[in-house]
């Protein structure tokens, strides 16, 4: 297809059809560029695309085959041009009637391009592509029928030609004539094939030439090898020779297979026959001579036809797309082989160094604690680079959160993607830099404490995906459909919720797949966890049309999706595993238990945007959020990774200014005012025990529509918005919002209630530790309506109650029921003790009164002089460590849970003075 960067992708709510085969005509059957010609299309159901009509969507060639042009009324891949829809004939066929000069806007055109779709084709509401020759003397190719034909020594391979008018043949054997037939429509003859041979055969008529040219093989003899021992799937580099790797191929079914590459120039070559082990259905071959720090690319050729990039790659070259990436981005990207191939290659490097990770003892925050800052690379920053987000974690760390989860970096059709396209799951989208920036990002993030999670869309691929144009309809395209015999795809989609090309999951060739790239990404990026994608598309139980199904409980869903969290677990104990499955509570449960007497256990995406902005724009209806709360799910853990907000849904902001309530003078729809209601929904949902996740730029308010320039597009990055003052504030109140949460205790009690969605708008939220070492009781209060209302807080207990974001404020309680008035959007955090938000209180001891060594330590310091009490705190100021009598007493301070950073050390001293020393853990 002659667009090369569409872009769909998944929205989790949407159902894509597959592309369509359909049947082609046109009248008069050959014409020259100045002919009137009548496309007629038949064999379609636009039902299944959900439309009526369908649109011509062409271009067109030079006479040499180059210089290809849309058509100038083609319209927008989204909105195509009314001047290219088809007429209905009413007998299920469609058609166009246009002149080529005319149409295409050019002359000397020798061939064109064309497919129809839906007005809007996202979501592969497309045909196939079907190409036309220009002129009136054709010649056509009857057999054979494909490109390559595969025969054994001493075989004769039929030919046979029609021209459209009376010309002279000739056909050729590797570039030696071997027969010729003259003043002839029709050519016939079967040579007998003893060698790999390209045919060319010629059509002249007045000195005008037509040719086409095909190839035959031999089938070459396998050589049946057992696959060396701890050979995996791709590529394997040999650890004690970089001058050699091994490359493993799974293929089930395939008769032999070639390697061609930069190393013998694309050719077909026995030497570069891969061996077979037929017993475990793999193909196999060592290369040797490898010049190490040297870029190599290659394919596998399937029976002498289908070319294929290797499934596991690590870094893959396209002809389209990566003459587009920038050497900021991407400095040294290899070149891709033009004219020496097509589609996909891999690239092969040996020798290079390994990665020196400077963090290695980097501790995960506990799940609860988890502050998640979900972002698209390519909206977060205009250099969308790895190197981009992490120049960006001075301002993600003074926001306070501990964790961020990228949206998916494997790569995936096109450049600027949401991702869910992916088409190589192994592979990292060069787009956004290379595997050095992207460890580099994953070691300084761990430096500073932040946790790195990846959106995976492992429940589908796009048609690059080698394995799926190894068994589909397409003969080896991007579209049709899986063929019966795929051992990784479903033919239709098992499910309700498919995009692209749905896995097998019930398939061991799927499983080993999903566990050779997870684990793969464990090992080599040191990531922390993966938020699996559309969980529910895991099932092999139900129909694309049968959501009912699809949302109810599917055992053999639960079972591999534990079998999957069991491989994760096999590589990293504590590692993240949260699925977006937004299915039923029972499902979810059993996935939430699985493994947690082991400390283990799988967290669920838990969406409340549609509740927390009916409460932020003012309406008292359907604004409870109350199932933010893990025990209103029957949970004994907070494992539902909860949001206001995602890349999936509309932004809270957005729609308070175009639909929020007002009173009088008080409008949501003003800005201050709609800031001001963030802030209010801040308190409400920070201080709910569990972990939680921010969109990117929510803390600023971000108010550009999901939808502004189609849902997946891009949209603007909006740094400027820290000029703003009342969009600072929302960043400043979530940040002390986050830091509480991170430093006190209580807000990992799980003795809390939510007294929230009242229709009145009046919302509480109490939170009660009496064995916490600090705070022991928080009262919220806040008002979501749009008038002064008074409010009955309810507060645990009487005496001096602290305001924790006005700076303790403090007021004197005597009667709990006493009720509080509050102005519409105003909310109070109330503590029974006073809380520091900031590292300003810690005055560092300058006067070396007491000594503190090593400094930077590793397992330990010792301090020069006797104390009374000593405790450690991390940069946010949160308690980490106490130690005992015992510990005080023989001066020896353990530091060996501590993970790398700057901590300080509080000290009374004997005199019970205090002094606080910055320490550094390394």
């Amino acid at each position: 297809m002659k667009k090369i960067t569409l872009l769909i992708l998944l929205i989790s709510s949407f159902t894509f059809s597959q592309v369509q085969n359909v049947t082609f005509s046109v009248s008069p059957a050959t014409f020259n560029e100045t002919d009137a010609i009548t496309i007629t299309v038949s064999n379609i159901t636009t039902a299944s695309w959900g439309v009526s009509d369908i649109y011509l969507w062409s271009w067109s060639y030079d006479s040499s085959g180059e210089n290809s042009m849309d058509s100038p009324t083609n319209g927008s891949w989204s909105s195509s041009n009314e001047a290219q829809k088809l007429t209905n004939n009413g007998n299920n066929t469609y058609s166009i009637t246009f002149t080529p000069t005319t149409f295409y806007n050019r002359t000397n055109i020798g061939s064109i391009g064309m497919l129809v779709k839906a007005k809007d084709g996202s979501g592969d509401k497309k045909s196939q592509d079907k190409t036309y020759q220009v002129g009136t003397f054709q010649l056509t190719l009857n057999t054979p029928t494909e490109a390559t034909t595969v025969l054994d020594s001493g075989q004769t391979l039929p030919i046979n030609a029609t021209s459209s008018i009376a010309a002279d043949f000739t056909l050729k054997a590797n570039g030696t004539i071997i027969n010729q037939k003259n003043n002839a429509t029709a050519y016939s003859y079967a040579p007998t094939v003893t060698e790999n041979t390209t045919y060319l055969l010629e059509a002249t008529n007045n000195g005008e030439v037509q040719n086409t040219s095909f190839n035959a093989i031999v089938k070459p003899t396998i050589t049946e090898a057992a696959l060396p021992s701890g050979m995996k799937d791709g590529i394997n580099l040999n650890p004690s020779d970089n001058t050699k790797a091994t490359l493993v191929f799974y293929a089930p079914g395939k008769e032999f297979i070639h390697l061609i590459g930069s190393f013998n120039n694309w050719q077909v070559n026995d030497a570069y026959l891969l061996k077979k082990d037929s017993s475990k259905d793999r193909f196999w071959i060592e290369l040797s001579s490898l010049t190490p720090q040297t870029d190599y690319t290659y394919q596998y050729i399937i029976e002498a036809d289908l070319r294929v990039a290797d499934p596991y790659s690590t870094v893959v070259l396209t002809e389209n797309n990566d003459q587009y990436i920038n050497a900021t981005t991407y400095p040294n990207l290899a070149s891709y082989p033009t004219g020496k191939t097509n589609h996909a290659v891999t690239l092969l490097r040996t020798g290079d160094a390994a990665y020196n990770w400077q963090t290695n003892n980097y501790t995960k925050p506990a799940k609860t604690d988890l502050v998640i800052y979900e972002l698209l690379i390519r909206d977060f920053d205009e250099l969308h680079s790895f190197d981009a987000v992490q120049n960006r974690l001075d301002y993600l760390q003074e926001l306070g959160i501990n964790a961020i989860e990228l949206m998916p970096v494997m790569e995936f059709d096109g450049n600027e993607s949401w991702g869910y396209n992916p088409s190589f799951h192994m592979a990292l989208d060069k787009y956004y830099g290379n595997t050095n920036s992207f460890k580099q990002l994953i070691d300084e993030c761990h430096r500073r404490g932040i946790a790195v999670i990846v959106d995976v869309a492992f429940n589908h691929a796009s048609g690059q995906n080698p394995y799926y144009r190894m068994w589909n309809t397409d003969n080896g395209g991007y579209g049709g459909q899986a063929s019966a015999n795929s051992p990784f795809f479903n033919q239709t989609a098992t499910h309700s919720y498919s995009v692209f090309n749905d896995f097998n999951h019930s398939k061991q060739a799927v499983k080993e797949y999903v566990k050779r790239v997870s684990q793969y990404w464990i090992d080599e990026y040191k990531i922390d966890g993966f938020r699996w994608d559309l969980t529910k598309g895991f099932t092999q139980n139900c129909s694309d049309a049968d959501q009912s199904c699809t949302n109810n409980y599917q055992q053999d869903r639960v079972d591999v999706l534990k079998e999957y969290a069991d491989y994760q677990w096999e590589k990293d104990p504590n590692f993240y595993i949260i699925f977006e499955h937004l299915g039923g509570n029972t499902e979810e449960t059993e996935w939430v238990n699985y493994r947690l007497d082991e400390g283990k256990g799988i967290m669920l995406w838990g969406n409340h945007n549609h509740q927390y902005n009916q409460a932020t724009m003012g309406f008292g209806s359907d604004a409870d959020f109350s199932w933010i709360s893990y025990k209103n799910r029957g949970w004994s853990v907070p494992a539902n990774v909860s949001y206001m907000e995602s890349h999936d849904e509309e932004r809270l902001m957005y729609k308070n200014l175009e639909y929020g309530n007002s009173n009088g003078s008080y409008s949501i729809k003003n800005l201050n005012t709609a800031l001001k209601r963030e802030e209010l929904a801040g308190a409400f949902y920070f201080t709910v025990p569990g972990p939680k996740m921010i969109w990117q730029f929510g803390e600023l308010g971000y108010d550009i529509s999901i939808e502004e320039n189609g849902r997946t597009g891009n949209k603007p990055i909006l740094w400027s918005y820290l000029a703003n003052e009342g969009r600072r504030a929302v960043k400043d109140t979530w940040s002390k919002l986050i830091k509480l949460k991170l430093k006190y205790d209580i807000f990992e009690t799980s003795n809390f209630t939510l007294d929230v969605g009242n229709a009145n708008g009046l919302n509480t939220i109490h939170l009660t530790d009496p064995t916490a070492t600090d705070i022991q009781n928080i009262t919220i209060i806040g008002n979501f309506g749009v008038t002064t209302q008074s409010i009955v807080p309810a507060f645990q207990q009487t005496g001096t109650w602290y305001n924790l974001l006005e700076n303790n404020a403090n007021i004197t309680v005597t009667n709990t029921t006493a009720a509080i008035t509050l102005a519409p959007g105003e909310f109070k955090v109330y503590a029974n003790k006073p809380a520091s938000l900031t590292t300003d209180d810690f005055t560092i001891d300058d006067k070396n009164t007491i000594k503190l060594y090593p400094n930077p330590a590793k397992t330990h310091f010792v301090l020069s002089d006797k104390t009374n009490k000593v405790s450690v705190f991390d940069i946010t100021g949160k308690l980490v460590k106490t130690y005992s009598k015992e510990d005080i007493e023989s001066n020896y301070y353990v530091i060996s849970t501590l993970k790398k950073g700057i901590y300080f050390i509080r000290i009374k001293d004997i005199k019970n003075q205090i002094l606080t020393k910055k320490l550094i853990v390394n």
